[in-house]
């Protein structure tokens, strides 16, 4: 009851307040209290808002106040200037392989990439980016409130648009203000680029792991590619989440090792694990059901992982290194000059060419360029299996110092030291004469042995290749020489330095084309020194592409038989100089370079230069036939299987033998071969020969490739101007009478402008004998019965012109065999015999073998030749019964006494050799006498008459038998003197 009271008087009271209007006045009072403070708030609020934002946005303007306004043209050009990876080409457009680079990156069209793949990466890097423009705002804010908590999970805010800016313009620095900077471009593009654009990019732009060859790769066409074995459009579900989850993580994500090897189970989990959390989200944004879903998930990722495959350089090593430095020097260039600087800035600055190297190399490796080369793919391989099959380059050799002579060692497997051992070492190069193009070569036996391209790089002594190009082509340009002219294998003239011959021999009077067949040294020699004035190396050799001239070689003797060092390509380029009548065209591998748009930014132009006249150029090469059918490379055309292609080469030999050299053109091609040890060891003999089969049989592969480049039908044009001439071979000069009746004539083909003009003055007709078996002129008192009739003579003032007076023995003229004067007798001096006053010895040991008789010759050496004297018995008188300059006198079997003396130069006759009885006169002297007095009594007195006949019909029958036995040795010396197989090796005995 109380309670109720109290209620009741409670209500009683409000009432009454409520009638006198306190309740009112009170709530208006507090609602207006309430309000104002809430209203207190709000503006407080509003204000606060105003003061943040303001500060948030000066703040922002202070982060981006240095990234400056990009137009379009310049954000577009940012956005797409990603790197990708430059390929070569073989010749004829042929895909060779990718130029190796820190990544591996192939642009591709987003019409040509699987929508697997792009609903995949939007459903996980990007869920909203059909809608926003660029930037997502409460991602940013959640990002960054993340970052501000330094929160342990961390959600991400990037839509695709900024993550192109980020790997595009921006770093990957984390900051407020490359976040700042990354909104603000992110939004700027939006307003540029549409959203395939945006994808496109961002597909072609992120990183994804590494591929089956352990290679860093981006973009997803590299990684479709590298990782399954396929093209970024044929990608299936599972494939495209697994590729679409790695840009995340992509090193942690990747099923494969750094070396290309698969990982194992456990380190699989991760990729596996986020291809399904792509899946996952793919489902819940409604781009798969639920059964593809199933069906991705069981899907055998490893199963189908990529095979590792060879790359460009693993299988083609040389030729990868080769073109990619090639490629670089044409960028370095290039970007040096779109610079501002010049070429010869760049070769006078070690430090401004070392820039634009890296830039040029950069460049090559992130450009995207697609490099063509003159390269023909099937010759190249077959190049290169050649070289493998082939097994005579020589044995191999444990390596040694060149200078000590100390054995070079080397690091085995275990880390213990060993003799390096070196095999024979291989190069080649292939080259179109018209054009310069390098068609192929070989730059080494095995590039895992030695990475040194023994084809470009090796520079080595190039021996007597340097002949034809340094010494006797610009002899007869300069109209010195010419293939008829005649020289002195003799170290003998006015010559600063003569080398020897490679055989140690010497071979007298011979034909420069016989001196270039054969490699002689000395005859080189002597022709560049009498050129040496003109300067040939300024004037020839250094316009035929060869590197590394130095002032003094323009001067140096020795430069005629090679001591000069030069790469293959270079030495095969300046032979090409003569498959391209007489213009020189510089080699080259780049054809030419297009940029990732297929703008070509770089392309090879021949130019030829001029150094031969086509005379001397057609001259030269008539002589290096020759070195191929006759001289020093016999066993290349032996090997030939088109052995009647038009081919002109040289031979050579590096110093000590540490260098072999071919080298041969034909009119649309030339190849050249080297081998030696990398060491400069000297090779074993035979190294020419088996040089030479292996030039001939690179020749038959790239024949058989290619018969009309390699074996063209035509032969070298012979041009105006090329006249056939006879000259004396003792001179060299027109033909007389005297070099025509003795045979001395022979023929070759000369520049018309150079053709001999005098007649010879080096023989004289004149009368000679044989003093120790040698023609000596004949004096006033020489006996005419040993005289030969009317001879051939060296013209003494002749002999003296040339210096050869001091021969002393002329026969040193003579060439070996005598092929040069065959059958001619020419006195060997003119020194005159100096008179004793003594008569001559007699000879000893006369005795017959058969029907001849025989003795030993006088001891004194100025014998011209031998009286043969005869006697019926040992009581008659001896009478002469003939004449010899030789040891032996054909006589019948009748008894008779002999004797023999010697007749010198002067006309005085020895004693007389002990007497020889053939026959047997044992009957008793006295009772013989009696009997032969008798008879003269008994019988008539012989008439003179009688006598006279007698006499004559004994000469007749001594003379016939002298004829004959004169023919029997004559033959006998025939055989004797005829070149056997064995000789005709033999007689290119010389420097090769």
């Amino acid at each position: 009851m109380k309670l109720n009271e109290l209620f009741h008087k409670w209500i009683q009271t409000v009432k009454q307040w409520w009638e006198k209007g306190i309740i009112q006045r009170t709530s208006r009072i507090t609602y207006d209290v309430i309000w104002n403070i809430i209203l207190f708030f709000i503006v407080i609020g509003v204000i606060g808002l105003f003061f943040v934002g303001g500060v948030g946005a000066g703040y922002f303007a202070s982060l981006v106040k240095d990234e400056p306004v990009r137009s379009e043209e310049d954000m577009t050009t940012a956005i797409y200037n990603y790197s990708e990876t430059s390929e070569i080409y073989f010749d004829n457009d042929v895909f060779m392989g990718e130029i190796s680079s820190d990544l591996y990156r192939e642009e591709v069209e987003l019409t040509n990439v699987s929508d697997w793949v792009q609903k995949a990466v939007i459903a996980t890097e990007d869920a909203e980016f059909e809608e926003h423009h660029g930037v997502v705002p409460k991602a940013v804010l959640r990002a960054m409130f993340q970052e501000v908590t330094n929160s342990a999970v961390k959600t991400g805010g990037s839509t695709l648009t900024q993550q192109i800016i980020k790997n595009q313009i921006l770093t990957n620095e984390v900051s407020f203000e490359r976040k700042a900077k990354e909104i603000l471009l992110a939004m700027r593009a939006e307003q540029f680029l549409s959203k395939d654009e945006i994808l496109q990019a961002y597909l072609n732009i992120v990183p994804f792991g590494r591929n089956a060859n352990g290679q860093n790769i981006a973009g997803v066409q590299t990684a479709a590619q590298g990782i399954f074995g396929v093209d970024a459009k044929d990608l299936n579900l599972p494939q495209a989440a697994f590729i679409a989850g790695l840009p995340q993580s992509p090193f942690a994500y990747t099923p494969f090792q750094n070396g290309g090897k698969v990982k194992d189970e456990e380190g699989l989990q991760a990729g596996l694990s986020r291809m399904k959390t792509v899946l996952s989200r793919m489902l819940e944004a409604g781009y798969i059901n639920q059964d593809e879903f199933d069906e991705a998930i069981n899907y055998d990722v490893v199963g189908n992982l990529a095979d590792s495959s060879s790359s460009a350089f693993e299988k083609y090593p040389y030729l990868t290194n080769e073109i990619k430095d090639r490629a670089a020097a044409i960028l370095q260039k290039q970007l040096a000059v779109e610079d501002g600087y010049t070429i010869e800035d760049l070769n006078n600055s070690e430090d401004l060419s070392e820039e634009y190297s890296i830039k040029a190399e950069r460049a090559l490796s992130q450009g995207g360029y697609k490099i063509n080369t003159t390269i023909n793919q099937k010759i190249y391989d077959k190049f290169q299996e050649v070289t493998k099959d082939y097994n005579n380059f020589g044995v191999e050799k444990v390596a040694r110092n060149e200078k000590t002579n100390e054995v070079i060692m080397t690091e085995n497997e275990d880390g213990e030291e060993e003799p390096l051992v070196q095999p024979v070492q291989a190069g080649s190069v292939l080259i179109e004469n018209s054009t310069g193009k390098i068609i192929s070569f070989v730059g080494g036996r095995d590039f895992d042995i030695a990475q040194l391209n023994h084809a470009t790089q090796a520079k080595r002594s190039i021996g007597s290749t340097a002949k034809p190009i340094l010494v006797y082509a610009p002899a007869m340009d300069l109209g010195k020489v010419q293939p008829g002219s005649i020289i002195a294998d003799l170290n003998v003239g006015n010559y600063s330095w003569l080398p020897g011959n490679y055989s140690k021999n010497t071979h007298g009077l011979v034909t420069a084309r016989k001196a270039l067949t054969s490699s002689y040294n000395i005859p080189a020699a002597k022709v560049y020194q009498d050129i040496l004035p003109n300067d040939p190396v300024g004037k020839y050799f250094s316009k035929m592409g060869f590197s590394n001239i130095t002032d003094i070689q323009h001067e140096i003797p020795s430069m005629a038989i090679g001591t000069f060092e030069a790469t293959v390509e270079e030495n095969v380029n300046a032979f090409s100089t003569f498959g391209n009548d007489g213009n020189f065209v510089d080699a080259y591998i780049i054809e030419s370079i297009e940029n990732i748009d297929g703008d070509k930014v770089y392309q090879h132009e021949s130019k030829p230069t001029k150094v031969f006249s086509p005379q001397t150029n057609y001259l030269i090469l008539d002589m290096m036939r020759d070195v191929l059918t006759q001289g020093t490379a016999t066993t290349a055309r032996a090997y030939l299987n088109n052995s009647g292609v038009d081919w002109a080469g040289k031979t050579g030999t590096g110093s000590s033998y540490t260098d072999g050299w071919f080298v041969a053109t034909n009119p649309n091609v030339s190849l050249g071969t080297w081998i030696g040890y990398d060491y400069k060891q000297s090779l074993d003999s035979g190294y020419s020969g088996r040089n030479q089969a292996y030039w001939a049989k690179l020749v038959n592969a790239a024949t058989a490739i290619d018969p009309e480049l390699m074996a063209p039908s035509k032969n070298f044009n012979s041009p105006s101007g090329i006249v056939s001439r006879s000259f004396c071979k003792t001179s060299g000069l027109l033909a007389t009478n005297t070099c025509s009746d003795f045979g001395l004539v022979g023929s070759d083909i000369y520049n018309a402008k150079y053709v001999p003009t005098k007649k010879d003055n080096s023989l004289i007709d004149g009368r000679y004998v044989e003093v120790n078996g040698e023609a000596v002129i004949a004096g006033e008192n020489t006996p005419e019965e040993f005289v030969k009739g009317d001879g051939v003579a060296f013209n003494p003032e002749w002999l003296e012109e040339n210096g050869y007076d001091k021969l002393g023995d002329l026969s040193q003229l003579f060439p070996r065999n005598n092929s040069l004067f065959s059958g001619v007798d020419i006195p060997a001096s003119t020194d005159e015999i100096k008179n004793d006053g003594k008569a001559p010895g007699a000879p000893t040991s006369l005795s017959k073998s058969g029907k001849q008789l025989t003795w030993k010759k006088s001891s004194s050496n100025d014998v011209v030749g031998y009286r043969v004297y005869r006697a019926a018995n040992p009581d008659s008188k001896f009478n002469l019964i003939g004449n010899t300059i030789k040891t032996s006198f054909s006589i019948g079997n009748s008894n008779a006494v002999y004797q023999v003396k010697a007749v010198d130069y002067f006309g005085k006759e020895s004693n007389t050799s002990k007497a020889l009885e053939v026959g047997d006169f044992s009957e008793p002297k006295e009772k013989k006498k009696e009997e032969n007095k008798e008879k003269s009594k008994d019988n008539e007195k012989p008439t003179e008459e009688a006598e006279e006949t007698a006499k004559k019909e004994e000469e007749a029958k001594e003379e016939t038998a002298k004829k004959e036995e004169e023919a029997k040795e004559e033959e006998e010396n025939t055989k004797k003197n005829k070149p056997t197989d064995d000789d005709t090796k033999k007689k290119s005995d010389t420097q090769q």
